[in-house]
């Protein structure tokens, strides 16, 4: 079961779906790390890490196509790994 769920489903034609997904990338490429995704009437602010887990999924099933693009990743501050002194051995002299 999810937090918080927003979903939004519409028609739109090729061209808007182009400038959909244009303005999404522009959105996920803000250089400050928060990505503000218009959906229909709300506006949504998320935090985006620099790093994410992507999946794309097509699906034909008769007559119908779906597209799918899931973008996925952790709210929870990345894991720090061992200190790059400790990966390189002229580091310690």
């Amino acid at each position: 079961m999810s937090d918080v769920e927003i979903k939004h489903t519409q028609t739109l034609s090729r061209e808007e779906v182009v400038t959909l997904l244009t303005t999404m990338a522009e959105a996920l490429s803000s250089g400050d790390g928060h990505a503000h995704l218009q959906l229909g009437a709300s506006t949504v602010k998320i935090h985006v890490p620099d790093e994410l887990q992507a999946e794309i999924e097509i699906e034909i099933d008769g007559d119908e196509i779906e597209l799918e693009v899931e973008l996925t990743w952790s709210r929870a501050a990345p894991r720090r790994t061992r200190s790059r002194a400790a990966h390189h051995p002229a580091a310690g002299r």
